[in-house]
């Protein structure tokens, strides 16, 4: 793996260190992460400390049914509701597959579903996601993921944390998403495969954001997607998991795993709540590598809602 060394970036509005540059160089790189991944205890929350330890370990750990069918199922039932809206299906929020039409994702459900709000403020995510962090936590990003069957689009490999660091402001990786399965994930329907342990490098991509980069990346990734070369030294070195688990279980995964989805092709349906725990004190600020930011319900600057567990 090679290094390169820390370095100042300037943009509009401010000028920081920068301890992940990226998109700046012809050539890729990757980089020591310098930031904890647990921050917390067995002490601190609902974790126990082999969970955690997975957590700082691999980058990942899995809880089988954090939520009862009949939550899933009323969760399913608000889902399929969404996909027929007229108005959700008008709105810049909501992204469709390139190819089929067919609904690919919803953003920002915590903010517009009182359902979806009242999950991402659920005590059983809320205090996890604080054990993990160390302290309070803020959203953001939520959102609804749709594969269907026979027509459900792959998801290239990438770093959330590149992306988020690239083109929304976050300085540092202390993060944590959450996937919540609202179909049973199996090894052939198109799961979330993440390289473990590849959390703790950072790859620092090739290329320059083009201004609006997020409109066509939300479909297929661009700008921020690692190089075949570098992919295939992170997979020599951590190889692949694939996670799989009945609907219910919720997968917990650190913001800078290096992570990917296959398409779906069978006739089994996957489906998901996706949210996103950062530390209330690592707001996003001006873009490191992004002409702009990208909309707030992309990446929350202006309303960011310190959580409480209660």
């Amino acid at each position: 793996m090679t290094t390169t060394p820390n370095h100042t970036t300037r943009t509009a509005a401010d000028s920081r260190t920068d301890h992940y540059p990226t998109r700046l160089a012809d050539r890729p790189a990757v980089l020591e992460r310098r930031d904890p991944v647990v921050a917390g205890g067995p002490q601190d929350g609902p974790f126990e400390g082999d969970e955690l330890e997975q957590v700082e370990q691999r980058g990942y750990t899995q809880v089988p049914d954090l939520f009862t069918p009949a939550e899933i199922e009323r969760m399913r039932t608000e889902l399929d509701e969404l996909s027929r809206n007229p108005e959700v299906l008008a709105d810049e929020r909501t992204i469709t597959e390139a190819a089929s039409g067919k609904l690919r994702s919803v953003f920002e459900v915590h903010r517009t579903n009182e359902l979806f709000r009242s999950v991402a403020h659920d005590p059983r995510l809320v205090r996890r996601a604080q054990q993990v962090l160390g302290g309070p936590v803020t959203i953001h990003q939520s959102r609804v993921n749709f594969k269907p069957g026979f027509g459900g689009a792959p998801f290239s490999w990438h770093s959330d944390f590149e992306t988020w660091h690239a083109e929304d402001g976050m300085p540092s990786p202390r993060a944590i998403s959450v996937s919540i399965a609202l179909t049973d994930n199996h090894p052939y329907n198109g799961p979330l495969m993440i390289m473990p342990g590849s959390h703790r490098r950072y790859v620092s991509c090739v290329g320059e954001t083009p201004r609006d980069n997020y409109k066509s990346s939300l479909v297929a990734q661009g700008a921020g997607t690692p190089d075949p070369d570098v992919l295939t030294r992170m997979y020599d070195e951590f190889g692949i998991d694939v996670l799989t688990g009945r609907a219910g279980s919720a997968t917990w995964f650190d913001s800078n795993c290096m992570h990917a989805s296959n398409g779906n092709v069978t006739p089994a349906p996957r489906s998901n709540v996706f949210i996103v725990f950062t530390a209330a004190d690592n707001a996003c600020g001006e873009p490191y590598a992004a002409p702009a930011p990208r909309p707030e319900f992309l990446g929350a600057r202006e309303h960011r809602e310190v959580l409480q567990a209660d």
